[in-house]
């Protein structure tokens, strides 16, 4: 019966992994895989985690399901994170997701039962965005967001685009840290996007991957929280990967924001029904963990001080990268500017298979680089590879 499948085609970064690890080169730099690592490295367990995990082994006092919902302590404190003091001004229904992968599998779904027709991204956008839309069965259709040669957002393009959409539709919107370009929103162009959406009757779908990436915790959400104040409805999907180092825990959480208490009760029951006949319960340790730092004032203030001091060696590695990288594509220096893990570089993809051939730098084709996993003793060194193009 298997014959009568077709081979689909691997996936190129989980293929550029294996690459790079069959690669036996001393020098060898991986700027592909999107994990955070520090000076020596590795992606660390933060400190809060560690600590969050000692009590969860000592108290912990069951394995039994948590549930469809998952943990509602573990929702409520991420929606408090993510939508900030605004949390209980509006009806809301959220459940806990196995990441945020399956927190935007979950909204795709209910798009798609809500009679959703149509979803807008942006490009380019993250590869998995198109895929997981589509197996919902949602019609993708695709606005300009950024323009690699120039490094600059295409925002004016973009809303003439989202001019097209038709009420009803809903658009992808990156929080912040957008991936793979770097490239964000001003203040301005979020307020006229928002206000955008409200008149025309779009539905936002809001993918937080990277809350604490960028500027911090509060300004990276600043946009997310002007288009829920501006639009009666949104679902917003979360992930805890990036900003708690819960990569293999596979925590996330999805949220519909309403505009009744009634309407948010029914989207609570439909997320339910959706993630039964999915997944039926969702993983539990990283959502124990990140209720327990959230719910501690020292765990969370450890939680957060870390999480700054990664940030801020991001933010340098990136300023150092763009400064060496300019001195040959003089638009780099825009890199500076951008936020978050991920840029992309103006290079064909002759130019990134030669630098993988002679010089052991990985990237994936379309020239997104991990700055996030650069080690600041690498940054002179992959400088040096790339001006020799």
């Amino acid at each position: 019966m298997f014959d009568k499948l077709t081979r689909q085609p691997d996936d190129p970064l989980l293929a550029l992994i294996g690459l790079y690890r069959a690669d036996a080169r001393a020098g060898k730099v991986d700027l592909g895989v999107g994990v955070y690592r520090d000076e020596d490295g590795a992606t660390p367990i933060f400190r809060a985690v560690k600590a969050a995990e000692q009590r969860l082994l000592q108290n912990q006092a069951t394995k039994a399901y948590v549930g469809p919902e998952g943990d509602p302590v573990f929702v409520e404190r991420l929606w408090e994170l993510t939508a900030g003091p605004a949390a209980r001004e509006r009806p809301v229904a959220g459940i806990q997701t196995p990441g945020g992968s399956g927190a935007v599998r979950l909204a795709a779904d209910l798009l798609a039962r809500m009679g959703v027709k149509r979803i807008w991204l942006g490009l380019p956008t993250w590869p998995n965005h198109p895929a997981i839309f589509k197996a919902a069965g949602l019609e993708v259709a695709t606005h300009p967001y950024f323009d690699v040669p120039s490094q600059a957002i295409l925002f004016e393009q973009m809303t003439e685009a989202l001019k097209a959409a038709e009420a009803g539709d809903a658009v992808l919107l990156h929080a912040s840290c957008h991936n793979p370009s770097g490239g964000v929103l001003s203040p301005e162009q979020w307020a006229a996007l928002s206000a955008l959406m409200a008149e025309r009757g779009l539905i936002p779908l809001i993918d937080s991957a990277y809350q604490g990436f960028g500027k911090g915790l509060d300004a990276d959400a600043a946009g997310l929280r002007g288009v829920l104040a501006a639009v009666p409805e949104a679902l917003v999907a979360v992930s805890c990967s990036k900003n708690f180092g819960l990569y293999r825990e596979r925590t996330g959480a999805v949220y519909g924001v309403a505009a009744s208490k009634e309407a948010a009760e029914t989207v609570r029951t439909n997320f339910v029904s959706l993630a039964r006949a999915n997944y039926s319960m969702p993983p539990d340790h990283g959502a124990a963990i990140v209720s327990t730092i959230l719910g501690d004032e020292a765990l969370k203030a450890d939680w957060m001080t870390e999480l700054e001091t990664m940030r801020r060696r991001v933010a340098s590695i990136r300023e150092k990268l763009a400064a060496g990288l300019a001195r040959r594509w003089q638009v780099l220096t825009a890199m500076a500017e951008q936020e978050g893990m991920f840029s992309l570089l103006p290079l064909a993809e002759a130019d990134v298979l030669r630098l993988r051939h002679d010089h052991g730098i990985y990237m994936p084709g379309s020239a997104r680089i991990n700055i996030a996993g650069l080690k600041t003793a690498e940054v002179d060194t992959v400088v040096e590879k790339f001006l020799s193009l």
